[in-house]
């Protein structure tokens, strides 16, 4: 029998799922408690994608069954900001994004996608640990301002430029429409690298390539590979120009209203998938970039005369005189981890 739980303020929906949201998924056994949903944008295929469904195993294995995770991919709950939204409301229990996207329910998480932040991965990781002081700061905001919170942060992958063209330096975008991650972060990194930045939410991205609606976008390799680009973009610049963790975050009230072994299994699960992920894309990243030579992409990087430090000052000038004054403090306590 599925357990009643006392909900707070957002009652019934807090759970994930709605009215009828306590019912047992039929591929988990009968002895579970609790069923919530996890909705994101990415396609099953992506690490990204694959690491909601990991998740989902991961708590089942830790919750002995007690806790299931349904999975809906590929924008089937809605699109980036929908779902964020819906975390919030608590009409889905779980979601990713990237920390610009939960920058739009507390405005401070923008600034950990600041371009050029972080000085490699194993820094990037260490600021993105749920434990960490900038994390413990930025999530107890998170959770008075959206009723949301960080469970856990996985690598996601070094940001990467393509388009139709060759790009070496900024002064080569001038004039091109590129596709920005619809949040301020992203669309100031396109307009920093010299393009006339056009928000579109994941979903529509392939159908805004091949009909020329913008001529290029940004992603790591991995997606880039996953998507298909290489189908419409022709050329790969190897900017690097953000170094991205995907966030997990869970609704509040539903984290609440877990008991405490329920808790600690979704931790476990949390930090088992956080490492898991992390190591897939590390290990994948080199190998998918050359994938993506053999299938036709043109791949431009320093040694082929692409300018990154032409890129980094460009990019940086425009988001410090953007971003500076309101989060210079949060970018001290960033580069003080060591």
């Amino acid at each position: 029998m599925v357990r009643q739980i006392n909900l707070t303020r957002r009652g019934a929906l807090a759970v994930g799922l709605g009215a009828g949201a306590l019912a047992v998924a039929p591929r988990w056994a009968s002895a579970q408690s609790l069923t919530l949903r996890y909705g994101h944008n990415n396609e099953p295929a992506s690490v990204a994608g694959a690491q909601a469904d990991w998740f989902a195993e991961a708590v089942a294995k830790h919750s002995g069954g007690d806790v299931a995770v349904e999975v809906f991919p590929s924008s089937q709950l809605g699109k980036l900001q929908e779902l964020a939204e819906a975390v919030s409301l608590g009409t889905v229990a779980f979601s990713h994004n990237t920390a610009g996207g939960i920058g739009s329910l507390y405005e401070p998480f923008g600034a950990l996608d600041t371009p050029y932040l972080y000085r490699d991965v194993d820094h990037l990781m260490k600021v993105m640990d749920v434990n960490s002081p900038v994390m413990q700061e930025l999530n107890q905001g998170l959770i008075e301002a959206a009723n949301v919170r960080v469970i856990y942060a996985h690598y996601f992958g070094r940001r990467n430029l393509t388009c139709n063209k060759a790009v070496y330096k900024p002064a080569d975008l001038a004039g091109e429409k590129i596709r920005a991650v619809p949040f301020p972060i992203y669309q100031t990194a396109i307009e920093g690298m010299g393009a006339a930045p056009v928000p579109v939410d994941w979903s529509e991205v392939p159908t805004a390539l091949a009909t020329g609606v913008v001529a290029g976008q940004e992603n790591p390799v991995n997606v880039i590979l996953n998507v298909k680009l290489y189908e419409v973009q022709s050329h790969l610049m190897l900017t690097g120009h953000m170094s991205n963790a995907e966030v997990v975050v869970m609704n509040e009230d539903a984290w609440q209203a877990l008991s405490d072994t329920q808790k600690q299994a979704v931790e476990a699960a949390s930090l088992e998938i956080r490492q898991r992920a992390t190591k897939a894309i590390q290990d994948n990243e080199e190998k998918e970039t050359e994938e993506l030579r053999k299938l036709g992409m043109t791949v431009i990087g320093p040694e082929d005369g692409l300018d990154i430090e032409a890129f980094r000052a460009s990019v940086s000038k425009l988001a410090d005189e953007r971003f500076g004054e309101k989060y210079g403090p949060l970018y001290d306590k960033i580069r003080a981890i060591a």
